[in-house]
């Protein structure tokens, strides 16, 4: 099944072609006559995804039937691959709409996808529960043993059984109409989490005044001076909860009592009123623990691990807490050190709050390093670090980025870039979209308008892929200067992109970033790694002023401090970890929310719960995104990453060699083969927390641990 359909539903009447090309849709054919077949989007109004989206169902559906109604006795092509390509008109309007929805929509298209979910949720379910089409699949799959199959047919084979039998397709009778239910149910929730935490956080406005601002870099202050002037109140200062605003308020404002206001409404958002998500959640794994019992599942991580390196709950919980156990003594080694400083610094003693640790770390990290995250931004000019980011794709693949105006963008803030190999093949689209706006979610995320695939008549379609973020803005006076952290984030998605332009796959189902959850953050987190590397650094970073260097004491402190902190990221992380698992191992309802909170977290706890303060209302990974029971992935793919970077040490961080081990076994390969082949064909071994721990100054190198995984 395409990762397209997963989750998602078909109720309403269908608009017919003869009516659909009568309308002059764009979606009602291949965007043909643009630069790179890309999408026009000048052209594409709200009125149109609708229509497209019921046109392409409609379709979709007529193409399977024909599947299900073949003569011909079921085959690998007749019936595995005919599906796999199957939905191409819909696909095309939904990696539109989708995308846009988070990078780009207003009021209009969100209450266009509150009436599409349910129509493509149950689209999806109506495949999945079509006893004509599981016969033919079941067919083939059983008589796998005599097929002559690649390594990619193979797992195409397996991913399309396992998406039949673990969403319903063995139900029979009210089991499956429960099923259709639930699944319709999810798809609506979901979907309304998100835009709750979108529409609440765009109504967040703090007015502050010059007697507020002790201690905020100017460059949100001067941001905060054009939002109030825009609104008539030229002389104030307006301050939302965006992102990068609230985390640069949260690390240097000197009022302790703001820092307090700041965290308690970011952290208190969609927990009451019209856009309270606390029902959401509950319901959401309500209807998750349902689905997954139907399908013989004890909870619904039994039933959505089955499908990753981790494979169950069991093994999650492992290396959580294997890593629990690590890293909690530097956390408390941390935090007795933090606490004396501000102590000092206050010149009494000083309790370390939730909204106080940005604050206070960021001026310990100062004193120790003389490292100011401000200081850096000159020498992280955008356009300075698109060049260097760029650029290491450059040194490690060859990959040659240029910037294309034919190419149409979707918002003035956006880029497009052709990408070519060394012969000057084109390897396809990326899109850049840099900066916050009300139409913008919160966040950074990769995703792609076009996806790789080669097609019947043997055209491997590149792909057009995305990457968004929510960096500083640049002002009147200065350009968007980055802090380490943008940096960080941008080199991140940067790695998802390069998954999703370097595939070489035949099926669109097994392309690019379509691989095991707990995998997909491998190649993103990879290259984080070279933010702390003085060679990368110097590629590209220089005062946007004067055009000098970072000063090499600049660059050594970044560094030297790329440790500081590990033990309270990592017990941070393992929080949202834990929390993520709780939801999905309960096995009953959940009656407070708020306590069932701080139950989850208990035993990584950092600081003293806060009353009307809560993760879940906003987390929209696991209640509204793809990562229920699955954000213990970053943690699992950083033990990866870490042990990946460590090969790239020992040889050369630019060594093309190994960069063409990793980009032939890891960027390329898709889904095409078990992640965990991939991974050893690269690295020749499994990957332990070794590394890791090595890197973030946990533990000096010693004998190795057990593998975190064995197949």
């Amino acid at each position: 099944m395409k990762k397209i359909l997963t989750g998602l539903i078909i109720a309403g009447a269908m608009t017919t072609q003869t009516q659909f090309a009568q309308a002059g849709n764009v979606f009602e054919s291949p965007f043909v006559n643009t630069e790179h077949g890309t999408a026009p989007f000048s052209k594409i109004s709200n009125k149109d995804y609708e229509p497209a989206i019921d046109r392409g169902i409609e379709k979709a559906l007529k193409e399977i039937d024909s599947i299900v109604n073949n003569p011909e006795a079921p085959t690998f092509e007749n019936t595995i691959v005919a599906l796999d390509r199957t939905g191409e008109d819909l696909n095309r309007v939904l990696n539109i709409f989708f995308p846009l929805l988070s990078a780009d929509a207003d009021d209009e298209m969100m209450e266009i996808s509150m009436k599409v979910t349910p129509k493509l949720s149950d689209y999806s379910t109506s495949i999945t529960l079509n006893n004509g089409l599981w016969k033919r699949v079941k067919a083939v799959y059983e008589g796998r043993d005599k097929l002559n199959l690649s390594a990619e047919d193979k797992m195409l084979l397996d991913r399309t059984y396992d998406s039949f039998a673990l969403s319903g397709a063995n139900l029979e009778g009210a089991d499956r109409e429960a099923y259709r239910k639930l699944s319709a149910e999810l798809s609506e929730l979901t979907t309304k989490f998100g835009q709750n935490v979108l529409k609440e956080l765009n109504t967040y406005e703090i007015w502050l005044t010059e007697k507020d601002l002790a201690g905020l870099p100017k460059g949100i202050v001067d941001e905060a001076a054009q939002l109030a002037e825009a609104k008539g109140r030229k002389g104030e200062f307006l301050f939302t909860l965006a992102q990068p605003t609230y985390t640069a308020f949260m690390k240097y404002s000197e009022r302790p009592d703001l820092r307090e206001k700041f965290y308690r409404l970011y952290t208190g958002r969609n927990m009451k009123g019209e856009y309270s998500n606390l029902d959401n959640m509950k319901r959401i794994a309500e209807v998750r623990l349902e689905i997954a019992r139907l399908l013989g599942g004890k909870n619904y991580a039994s039933h959505s691990l089955q499908r990753t390196m981790a494979e169950n709950p069991e093994n999650v919980y492992k290396l959580l807490d294997q890593l629990r156990d690590a890293y909690k003594p530097a956390l408390k080694r941390e935090m007795d050190e933090l606490t004396a400083f501000a102590s000092k610094k206050e010149g009494k003693p000083v309790k370390i709050n939730a909204w106080d640790y940005s604050y206070y770390s960021n001026k310990l990290k100062n004193e120790k390093y003389s490292y100011d995250e401000e200081q850096l931004r000159p020498y992280f000019e955008l356009n300075n670090v698109i060049e260097g980011v760029f650029g290491l794709a450059t040194k490690l693949y060859g990959l040659k980025f240029t910037q294309n105006n034919a190419i149409e963008v979707y918002h003035p803030d956006v880029k497009a870039f052709d990408v070519t190999d060394e012969q000057g093949n084109f390897i396809g689209v990326i899109y850049t979209d840099f900066f916050p706006r009300d139409t913008k979610r919160p966040g950074a995320w990769m995703t792609e308008f076009k996806s790789q695939c080669v097609t019947a008549d043997g055209v491997n379609e590149r792909p057009h892929v995305t990457i968004v973020m929510n960096f500083t803005k640049p002002t009147a006076e200065e350009p968007s200067l980055l802090t380490p952290y943008e940096v960080e984030t941008f080199l991140h998605e940067f790695g998802h992109a390069l998954h999703g332009l370097l595939t070489q796959c035949h099926y669109t189902s097994l392309s690019g970033t379509n691989v095991y959850r707990d995998f997909v953050e491998l190649p993103s987190q990879f290259n984080e790694n070279y933010l702390t590397e003085k060679a990368f650094l110097d590629s590209f970073a220089k005062h946007y002023k004067t055009g000098e260097k970072i000063p090499q004491p600049l660059v050594d402190k970044i560094i030297s401090s790329a440790q500081f902190g590990a033990g309270y990221s990592c017990m941070r992380q393992l929080g949202f970890g834990y929390l993520d698992m709780a939801w999905h191992t309960v096995e009953g309802s959940v009656a407070d929310p708020a306590e069932f909170e701080r139950r989850a977290m208990e035993q990584v706890q950092i600081f003293e719960p806060v009353d009307d303060t809560m993760i879940g209302p906003t987390f929209s990974h696991i209640f509204s995104g793809g990562y229920a029971a699955g954000y213990y992935s970053y943690k699992w793919a950083e033990v990866l990453d870490a042990d990946a970077f460590a090969k790239f040490k020992e040889n050369g961080i630019f060594d093309r060699k190994t960069a063409g081990e990793f980009r032939h076994n890891v960027l390329e390969k898709g889904g095409t083969e078990h992640p965990g082949k991939l991974y050893r064909d690269f690295r020749g071994k499994d990957a332990t927390i070794d590394a890791l721990l090595i890197r973030d100054g946990i533990k000096q190198a010693e004998t190795p641990s057990v593998p975190v995984r064995k197949d």
